[in-house]
């Protein structure tokens, strides 16, 4: 099986510690605090192979984590047919700062040219309030 993979990076930087920031964001079942929606866990404990329900209806097993990572795929949802997956992160900037980066992944061949680019848009902007929703809460906490 062959793709056209599209890939959204999103980034915003804390002037805190990855560790602290981290310890803050990196919750495989916290997400929903910076979605503004429901986020809650149908099994395991946060770590590889837990699996949550975003809005009642989204279905992400989380797949891939680091230190100071994590990986999932979409396997019922609005984007599970596209093959999505998205990696949270938190990595080390300049000067003790930390840089959080969101990154999407998921297979626009089946998408024609109006809607790669509607689904790029949409995408871009709702990760892009997300990952500023983080650095406001890193913030402030």
């Amino acid at each position: 099986m062959s793709g056209d993979f599209a890939v959204i990076e999103v980034r915003a930087t804390v002037a805190r510690s990855p560790d602290a920031v981290w310890g803050l964001i990196g919750g495989f079942f916290d997400l929903g605090t910076f979605l503004g929606v429901e986020c809650a866990p149908l099994s395991g404990d946060g770590g590889a192979g837990s699996v949550r329900i975003i809005a009642g209806a989204i279905v992400e097993p989380l797949v891939g984590a680091t230190s100071r990572s994590y990986t999932y795929s979409q396997t019922a949802g609005p984007m599970a047919a596209l093959h999505y997956h998205g990696t949270l992160a938190c990595e080390q900037a300049e000067g003790g700062a930390s840089e959080i980066v969101y990154t999407i992944l998921y297979d626009q061949s089946p998408l024609g040219p109006d809607e790669r680019v509607a689904n790029r848009t949409r995408i871009e902007g709702r990760f892009g309030e997300v990952v500023e929703a983080m650095k406001r809460y890193c913030s402030v906490n």
